[in-house]
């Protein structure tokens, strides 16, 4: 049985061919789907933190990329550990 539309109340079953059953929406759900906005209150808090974001240098990365590559910027990796654990709130 395949499963599709928003919630299970609103869901048909259907035969199709080889005797399996095929899940439908009810048209009323269609209908409601096609209505409701995209920008729904769910999606507005984080679309407006993706544009609060700043924009994406892709030269900078390439370029800080081949730096690293070349051993022409120090990496420290202990470092960046210690970082990470630092900002996820990992305490020793």
């Amino acid at each position: 049985m395949k499963i599709s539309g928003v919630s299970t109340s609103s869901v048909t079953a259907s035969p199709v061919a080889g005797g399996a059953a095929a899940a439908a929406p009810a048209p009323a759900t269609v209908a409601a789907a096609a209505a409701m906005p995209l920008e729904s209150a769910m999606l507005q808090p984080a679309q407006g933190a993706l544009r609060a974001l700043p924009d994406f240098d892709a030269a900078r990365v390439a370029e800080l990329r081949d730096a690293l590559s070349k051993g022409e910027l120090p990496f420290d990796a202990k470092r960046l550990a210690g970082l990470i654990q630092q900002f996820h709130g990992v305490t020793r």
